[in-house]
């Protein structure tokens, strides 16, 4: 799946991932009134909601991006309808032509971890038949407990030619608590770039590895460290726009051939219709905004990668 991803993103010219992350207060009350008229102030009357928002978003960009990052807890908080409706979502989005990256964030050991990696991209066992769950073509992994939690995604990734970006220098301001501390004169994110960097020497595609990283817009400097440790690797990169990431932060997360990085945006995009720039749409055209903040998400990067 990462020469699916390669692909998307050579066609489009856009190095981007539009993160499905829709909180209610997101939602246009349009559609909250709706969903709300059919179903009730209940958790399907949310999950409605969320799937009908997610469906104007894809249609409105599907044909400008190379893939799109739904977030599990944003529907998981609705319970079963909100899984539901991800569940919607990630087989929508692939019907569209898109590659899914599902941000779980899994990480645990032994046959939990074979549980989760299973279910979000393998097959379970069912009588005589095998059969996808969730189907996400990449999810996202917290390596914390070692090899014991993330073996049991690359058996599932060798299996079905899919792949995992594994958290190494995330964006949220307390990441260094941890992620930070010296290991032997060495901040630990590096020792797990290196580690990541080992995984994927042995599940590689044509050009990059099926093992991926995850390291913050919002930390240009670790980047280049991280882009040479790993230089297989696919970055996935949080932290644009409302964290405070913009392209000429990013330039060192791409290898010389443009690829290799791929720059994520949630509430900047789904949500673009509430920044003043893209004021002037309404809340009534949410899915033109999205498309707005789409088109100047990958000028802004790809200004930057051409001018680096």
């Amino acid at each position: 799946m990462i020469n699916q991803l390669v692909s998307n993103i050579r066609n489009t010219g856009a190095p981007i991932v539009v993160g499905l992350d829709p909180m209610l207060g997101y939602i246009p009350e349009h559609i909250q009134k709706k969903a709300f008229s059919e179903y009730g102030e209940t958790l399907e009357g949310a999950a409605e909601a969320i799937w009908q928002f997610n469906k104007a978003i894809i249609d409105n960009t599907y044909d400008l991006i190379p893939a799109v990052k739904p977030q599990i807890a944003m529907y998981e908080q609705f319970g079963i309808p909100g899984i539901a409706a991800f569940k919607k979502t990630t087989d929508y989005c692939k019907e569209k032509g898109l590659v899914v990256i599902g941000d779980i964030k899994r990480g645990d050991i032994g046959s939990t971890s074979k549980a989760y990696a299973v279910g979000h991209l393998g097959r379970v066992q069912v009588g005589s038949r095998t059969l996808a769950a969730f189907d996400e073509d990449f999810v996202t992994v917290n390596p914390y407990l070692g090899s014991d939690g993330v073996n049991p995604f690359l058996d599932v990734c060798k299996e079905e030619k899919k792949g995992i970006f594994v958290l190494v220098k995330t964006s949220n301001p307390s990441s260094g608590e941890f992620q930070d501390q010296l290991v032997g004169g060495r901040p630990l994110y590096e020792l797990v770039g290196e580690k990541v960097a080992a995984w994927g020497e042995e599940l590689m595609g044509d050009e990059y590895s099926y093992v991926g990283a995850v390291v913050g817009a919002t930390y240009p400097e670790m980047g280049r460290v991280l882009r040479s440790i790993m230089p297989k690797a696919y970055i996935l990169v949080p932290g644009y726009g409302a964290q405070g990431g913009r392209g000429k932060d990013l330039v060192h997360f791409f290898n010389e051939d443009g690829l290799g990085a791929i720059v994520n945006s949630s509430r900047g995009i789904i949500a673009a219709y509430k920044l003043e720039q893209y004021a002037q749409f309404g809340e009534a055209n949410f899915a033109d905004a999205a498309r707005a903040a789409v088109k100047d998400m990958i000028a802004d990067i790809k200004g930057a990668l051409e001018h680096e």
